[in-house]
């Protein structure tokens, strides 16, 4: 026999089963804009919008960055696809847009099967939670490149919203309330500082307990990310108004709350008003990080913030509630000051 592809480290016969065994995990994210089955070259959806006048798409990608040597280390898989959409839906509805689909891109060194199909039921879920369809993916065997067990993953969506609704922050101005929405943790940024700080420094492992947490530092850590998606088209269909909305990421406060802000605008955000997640308690007081370091890191327990005239604050944070959130004035806009994020307790 000859050099086959098998003897390069590819095993197309073990892709082609794969395929077949996350093809029901994926359509049952199908929304009825899905033209096509699994399996084709591309995926097509149904591009009509009756109901907008001017409908605009938004699209937005992202990965999950190196939260996965968590999945890694802990054998769990099953979770870190949610983080995966949760990070481009989360960023598509901040344009008030409502999300249609998501493709995924999974590398990995050697396809092992029951890894990839555990990957495959994370995004399906984190579809289902943010509404929208799994149309299709790409999943690509690099050997030599990666280490067998090794796998990356990344992905993007894409969303709609009328023309005159998107939200851009260009009508925020001095007086406007701010609602913090809370994260469920660290959401998917950030992890080289906590690997660092955990494995490398203090030597945990990921079934350490620390007893502010509550469980194992593994399970803390690779707790999903929150999707925000619902609960904001809720508040917009419900005809509230929002200025502006925030998704804290990479960059935590200092470097997010800008982004939304108009010429002039700086914000203060009151740190009394919502409780710091309990593991950032734990990284801040563990690596002796200042205030500062941490809210350029980190959500600090915020994910999602809302901008909105002030007269209608406590009606927008009723709203949230309804949709299971535990929403919460957090600060207000001001004129502009030397620092566009003023944080006092």
């Amino acid at each position: 026999m000859g050099l086959t592809y098998k003897d390069s480290g590819v095993d197309v016969e073990g892709g082609n089963n794969f395929v077949k065994r996350i093809a029901p995990i994926v359509r049952s994210t199908f929304s009825k804009r899905v033209i096509t089955d699994i399996g084709g070259f591309g995926a097509l959806f149904s591009g009509a919008f009756p109901e907008y006048s001017d409908p605009v798409l938004v699209s937005g990608t992202d990965g999950v960055g190196t939260k996965l040597k968590i999945a890694q280390m802990m054998g769990k898989h099953d979770t870190i696809g949610i983080d995966a959409v949760a990070m481009c839906v989360n960023d598509i509805v901040v344009s008030g847009a409502k999300p249609l689909f998501f493709l995924d891109y999974i590398a990995c060194g050697s396809l092992i099967e029951d890894v990839m199909v555990d990957i495959v039921k994370g995004l399906a879920e984190g579809c289902r939670q943010a509404d929208c369809s799994l149309v299709g993916g790409e999943t690509a065997e690099h050997p030599s490149v990666m280490a067998p067990e090794d796998y990356d993953i990344a992905g993007f969506a894409v969303g709609v919203v009328d023309r005159k609704n998107i939200i851009n922050g260009h009508t925020i101005a001095p007086g406007d309330a701010i609602i913090g929405i809370p994260s469920s943790g660290i959401h998917s940024n950030g992890y080289s500082m906590v690997r660092k700080l955990f494995f490398d420094m203090k030597k945990y492992t990921v079934a350490t307990r620390i007893s502010e947490l509550g469980t194992d530092l593994g399970s803390a850590l690779l707790t999903p990310t929150k999707i925000y998606t619902r609960s904001i088209i809720e508040c917009l269909s419900a005809g509230i108004e929002l200025k502006g909305l925030v998704h804290v990421t990479g960059g935590g406060f200092y470097e997010n709350i800008p982004r939304v802000l108009p010429k002039g605008a700086a914000v203060q955000i009151n740190r009394s008003t919502f409780e710091v997640h309990p593991i950032f308690k734990i990284i801040q007081s563990e690596g002796n990080v200042s205030d500062r370091e941490m809210y350029t890191t980190f959500n600090m327990g915020i994910g999602m913030m809302v901008f909105v005239d002030n007269a209608h604050a406590e009606t927008t944070v009723e709203r949230l509630k309804q949709s299971g959130e535990s929403a919460r004035i957090i600060g207000t806009v001001i004129d502009h000051s030397d620092e566009r994020v003023i944080l006092h307790s």
